[in-house]
């Protein structure tokens, strides 16, 4: 299991339709992780303005109760990140064993019984 998992997925037998919908599965995934980071960043800004600038009890509480907001945002982040990668990384084993052939095995067709006279 050498490389990244988005090349893996280009090196694999899958079809052109797998390989882009396994792309955007992987970027999708990536671009929520981003965007947990992103949030708990702007939590922690926020916390940082209320605790520092605001002399009001109220906002120095507020700010104080965001910091673990922030810290739980990325920690959620992080495991729903590493969740998903790992369930994409098991569908990518369960596609490689399957066959990549798109036309169903054949079936064999019931003779219908002859026609009594």
């Amino acid at each position: 299991m050498n490389g990244t998992l988005h090349q893996r997925f280009i090196n694999s037998r899958l079809g052109l339709s797998d390989h882009l919908a396994a792309a955007r599965s992987i970027l999708a995934n990536e671009r929520t992780f981003l965007a947990y980071q992103r949030t708990a960043l702007t939590e922690l800004a926020v916390a940082v303005t209320f605790i520092h600038f605001f002399d009001h009890p109220a906002l120095t509480v507020v700010g104080w109760a965001m910091v673990p907001a922030s810290l739980l945002t990325v920690a959620l982040g992080v495991v729903r990140y590493r969740r998903m990668r790992k369930l994409i990384q098991l569908l990518e084993r369960h596609a490689q064993e399957q066959p990549t052939s798109k036309d169903p095995a054949p079936k064999e067709q019931a003779q219908a019984p002859a026609p009594q006279d």
